[in-house]
Formats: C-alpha cells, structure tokens, sequence
C-alpha cells in the first residue's frame, strides 16, 4: 500500500513536470532547433525528473529556465527522495521479515501446525488458545494471502503456501512440532498434506478432517492418529435432534471447551494410582488410556488406574479442578 502511493506520487511529479513544460513549451526546443509539442513536453518531463537527461529538449528563454530551477528542480529531488525512500523501505522491510522468522524460529518448539485456515482450522485455533496454548506457539500454512493476513493479525505464525508441499511443511519446523490439524477444504488435499506430514515426521500427532466418511480410512492409511468426518458428524447429531434435543444439547457442550459441561485428558499421578475412587469426585471418568490403548468405563481393566495411565473424564466447566 505504502509503495502503491509512493508510485502515484512519482507518477505525479513528472506529469507537474510536463505541466509545467507545456505552459512554457514555446521557451523550448529540440536538438534540431524545432518546436516542441505535447508527446516531446511529456518525454522531457519523463527524463528530466529521472535525472536521465539526454540533452535534446532544453530551456531557451529565461522564463523556461526559471521554472526549471524553482519547479522541476525541486520536483527531481523530491522524485530521487521518494525512489531512494522507497527502495530503503523494501530492503528494511525484508531485513525486518528476516529477523523476525529467525527469531521465531529460534524459539519455535512443540508447537502446533494448523494445515489450512477456514472454518475448521480457524476453530480449532480457538479450542487451543483456550487450552492456554500461545498463539505465538501456533503457525498457521494457507496459500490464500488473506487467510495469512488474518492469522497474522491474530498473532499467529502466519506462512503462505501449500501445506502439502515438504518446503513449506519444512519453513515451519514440522521436525519439532508436537501435533498438526489438516483441515483444507478438500479430502484430496487432506490425504496428500498427511502423506507429506507423516513422512517429514513419523512421531507427530496428527489430526486430519474429511468431509466425506468414505475418505476417512484413506486418512487413517495414509498416517492421521485421528479422523474427524466433518457431514458424517453433523448428519448423526441432526438425526439425533430429532428425537434427543437434550443430548444434543450436551454434546454441544461437550464439542464448545469453557462452556458447561467439558471433557479432558490428564496423566494420573503417584497418589491416584488404584480403584478409581481414588480419583476426585468432581471428575468422571469416561476412558483409561494405557499404553496407546484406549479403555471403556465399562472394561474391567478401566476399573483400577496403574502408573503412566491417563484418563478421559468429564467435568463441568465451574469445577476449580479442570486440569487437562
């Protein structure tokens, strides 16, 4: 914006120039002695103000040479000072652009790749944020500049370009990511984003969304640790509306965090290990993962927590006790 004013302001120095020229034309002539007319004033005005110069237009009369040293001098300076100005901006602007990536980059650690920035990244944005994740700690990949602009904005890491793509996925670090969210807007390049993000590194968490079921365990196949099916999910809770708005309504609670009812995950520590009512009250218990295997309420293996355990509980959002 600032260089496209910059621009018309150069544009409208030289067209004062010609201006000024053409109500003096008569005091100006060319190499062969001749008159000038509008295109050889416009032409003066062009070389004169970029300090080219070429000699074969000049001021014969005192008038013309006048308004040479007090309007178009002025005007050339102002023009060289607009140029200069201009090209220091840029390269500022890229030195600043370069310090700021090396910096984040610097710090750049188990951080959290949103793999496209519509609907659903831009949610999932908002669920991170209110697990006290720092925006600063999320880079977003988009190649729709104003998906960028806004994440930026948001005080996100913002990179334009194709998160299906290894340089891309490389520019943000993905080797020392903790997780990625693949959400594009089609299954296609879901499928190929997760492909790339699984072999650029094999022990991220990956979480991927497809709109159409069938695509779901091409998606699994292709390395995403979790699928969800975007019109699968929302067809299941509209037949369920029907006959069940309540359980909806939970649902809801359950999919919206800091909002009524809440679900987590935790590690269960030294003093909680056993029969689950050693667990506080406040919390309850949905699932035990143990070893990368997820329990039922109702296993009987779910009925006493052993050490590195983890569970998947429930909780209202009022609780103090709402560690995750």
């Amino acid at each position: 914006m600032a260089i496209g004013r910059r621009m018309l302001l150069a544009v409208g120095l030289i067209a004062f120039v010609g201006i000024v020229a053409w109500l003096n034309r008569k005091g100006y002539q060319d190499a062969q002695g001749g008159t000038v007319g509008l295109l050889e004033v416009f032409y003066y005005s062009a070389v004169s103000i970029t300090t080219t110069g070429y000699g074969d237009i000049v001021p014969i009369t005192d008038s013309a040479r006048l308004a040479n040293i007090f309007l178009v001098t002025p005007a050339r300076v102002l023009f060289l000072i607009v140029l200069v100005g201009t090209t220091l901006e840029v390269l500022t602007e890229r030195t600043r652009e370069r310090y700021r990536e090396r910096r984040w980059r610097g710090r750049l650690k188990d951080h959290y790749i949103i793999a496209g920035y519509g609907v659903k990244g831009k949610s999932a944005v908002r669920v991170l944020t209110a697990q006290e994740v720092k925006a600063e700690n999320i880079v977003v990949i988009d190649n729709r500049p104003e998906a960028i602009a806004e994440a930026n904005a948001a005080g996100l890491v913002g990179i334009l370009g194709s998160a299906s793509s290894s340089a891309t996925l490389e520019d943000a670090d993905i080797i020392k990511a903790k997780a990625i969210v693949v959400a594009p807007q089609a299954d296609d390049a879901a499928v190929l984003i997760t492909l790339t993000a699984r072999q650029l590194n094999r022990g991220i968490t990956l979480v991927a969304a497809a709109r159409e079921e069938e695509n779901a365990q091409l998606l699994r196949q292709s390395g995403a640790n979790s699928v969800i099916t975007s019109s699968e999910a929302a067809g299941r809770l509209l037949g369920l509306a029907t006959r069940a708005p309540r359980l909806v309504r939970v649902l809801e609670e359950l999919a919206t965090l800091g909002e009524g009812l809440d679900i987590g995950e935790r590690p269960i520590p030294a003093e909680e290990v056993g029969p689950l009512v050693n667990l506080p009250g406040n919390q309850l218990v949905v699932a035990v993962v143990r070893r990368g295997e997820l329990l039922r309420f109702d296993d009987p293996r779910a009925a006493r927590t052993e050490p590195g355990d983890r569970i998947v509980y429930l909780y209202s959002n009022s609780d103090p006790e709402t560690e995750t």
